[in-house]
């Protein structure tokens, strides 16, 4: 609304597609930048986000309340109706500074940092939910009982981490010492504050990620969706896809509910946010909670918007913020039947070499089910076996309103990660996926050159930016942007295509 002033902490991933929203709207948006954001870190924002004219920018002060005064001298005599979080990084700043300027907020957390992921299994587990048993540490002895105590494997991790960055499944005690001594010292190069390390018992089950957005304590569930993770090239967490669930399920009841309970455990009465939930024998128990709008570049975005008539994540976190109404409107729980079948597709790429040609994605671009495909590969770009997010070759949505043909096209698309989707200038070695994969922490200095093709039309949406935390900075530092502009189409599946670097 003209004369307003909206502030986004990072808007950088979704919180750029939250940032151009506002500014459709009509609010003067200014942008904040926390300590942790890099310069390379904030020249990847969205497509959509390119070349949009912000009011202003602020860097982080020393103190929340210079960084307030900062933004207060921004706005000038317009009044500030709102502060959002945009990226992981943004979390801590812009809790702190939504209750400095007295704008909707979740506030200051009594206990410690939500971004925490310690924090927030204590948290869960004091309101009476199931929760992970686990150990924290800055030294190895802090830990070392644990280990000793819980049945292996145990799963490693830095506290902050998004995309299983630095994530190990650790099968033996020597193992588990030995990740983390690479964790303790990659978090120190990178100058992460407060970092430790998170040993936590082994989660049995199907994972799943839930989507909400809420408003003064009223949450709004915008979609499920079940993670397919396989053990891959020898990590054993590598994300295939992501799969929406249907609201009327049982299991989307059981896994609404609970996560509900961990919102309200957590405070987080506003604003975007999505919850890991492991469902267990016993039932669903938190993985982590993500205090901002869903990740994955925002590829989940256009197949939300067909699924559910019409909106998705990020467009509802503005109403949450600035628009009562609208929120209002609404369902508590996504439609359904869906109106259409459709998932996200994650691509595994089992060779590794420069890339010649494209033929997986050329035969992919052809399908029946085919919306839009978001990569970082082309001619030239060095190709790695994908054991993580960070390797995945792309990520394809395809939708279609006959399942039984959606699929076929889902088979074939694995069919062709087997046989191949790139020719190599190298000769490939068809033994090379049973090798060992390297660590799951990121090797430096690894860049990717960006491209996207998308099938849709009429609606820039966005892409967003790998979720990763701070310790992507440094010695890690990563620049996994995923340079895509998705165009979240009518509902009428009109397909256009185009290419951008």
């Amino acid at each position: 609304m003209a004369g307003q002033v909206v502030v986004v902490v990072d808007p950088v991933s979704t919180g750029g597609c939250v940032a151009v929203e506002a500014v459709k709207r009509g609010y003067s948006v200014i942008i904040t930048w926390c300590a942790e954001m890099t310069p390379d870190m904030r020249t990847h924002v969205p497509d959509v986000a390119k070349g949009v004219k912000y009011y202003a920018e602020v860097e982080e002060r020393s103190t929340v309340a210079e960084t307030a005064a900062a933004v207060k001298e921004a706005a000038g005599d317009m009044p500030i109706v709102a502060c959002t979080v945009g990226a992981e990084t943004g979390v801590t700043l812009a809790d702190h500074l939504s209750a400095e300027l007295k704008v909707r907020t979740n506030g200051i957390f009594p206990t410690g940092d939500r971004r925490n992921k310690s924090v927030q299994q204590r948290a869960v587990k004091a309101a009476g939910l199931r929760a992970v048993r686990e150990a924290l540490g800055t030294s190895w002895g802090e830990v070392e009982a644990f280990v000793d105590t819980e049945p292996l494997p145990v799963v490693v991790k830095p506290v902050e981490s998004a995309g299983s960055d630095g994530v190990k499944l650790c099968k033996t005690k020597a193992e588990a010492k030995a990740h983390f001594q690479l964790l303790m010292e990659s978090q120190r190069k990178c100058g992460a504050q407060g970092a430790a390390v998170l040993y936590q018992e082994f989660l049995k089950g199907k994972e799943y990620v839930v989507d909400h957005v809420s408003r003064d304590g009223v949450h709004k569930c915008v979609m499920v969706w079940e993670y397919d993770k396989r053990p891959t090239n020898g990590a054993a967490f590598v994300y295939w896809g992501m799969v929406p669930v249907p609201a009327d399920s049982e299991l989307a009841k059981v896994l609404i509910k609970y996560t509900r309970g961990v919102l309200d455990a957590l405070k987080l009465d506003n604003g975007p946010t999505h919850g890991e939930v492991m469902m267990t024998s016993d039932g669903p128990c938190l993985v982590e909670m993500n205090c901002r709008s869903h990740g994955w570049d925002g590829a989940w975005v256009p197949l939300a918007k067909m699924l559910t008539g019409g909106y998705a994540q990020p467009d509802v976190a503005v109403d949450s913020h600035v628009d009562g109404g609208a929120f209002a409107k609404i369902p508590e729980v996504y439609p359904s039947p869906f109106k259409a079948a459709g998932q996200n597709v994650m691509l595994v790429s089992f060779f590794s070499g420069t890339v010649r040609s494209t033929p997986g994605y050329d035969k992919m671009k052809k399908l029946s089910s085919f919306v839009a495909l978001q990569t970082g590969v082309e001619v030239g770009s060095k190709v790695e076996l994908t054991v993580d997010l960070f390797t995945a070759v792309g990520v394809l949505v395809l939708a279609n309103p006959d399942a039984k043909k959606m699929e076929e096209d889902m088979a074939e698309v694995r069919k062709m990660e087997k046989e191949g989707l790139f020719t190599f200038d190298e000769e490939v070695d068809p033994a090379q996926a049973e090798q060992p994969s390297p660590d799951t922490i990121i090797p430096s200095g690894r860049r990717r050159t960006e491209s996207y093709e998308s099938a849709a039309a009429t609606e820039v949406v966005c892409k967003q930016l790998s979720n990763q935390r701070a310790a992507a900075r440094g010695q890690r530092r990563l620049v996994v942007a995923a340079a895509a502009a998705f165009l979240a189409g009518t509902l009428c599946g009109l397909l256009a295509s185009k290419k951008m670097k």
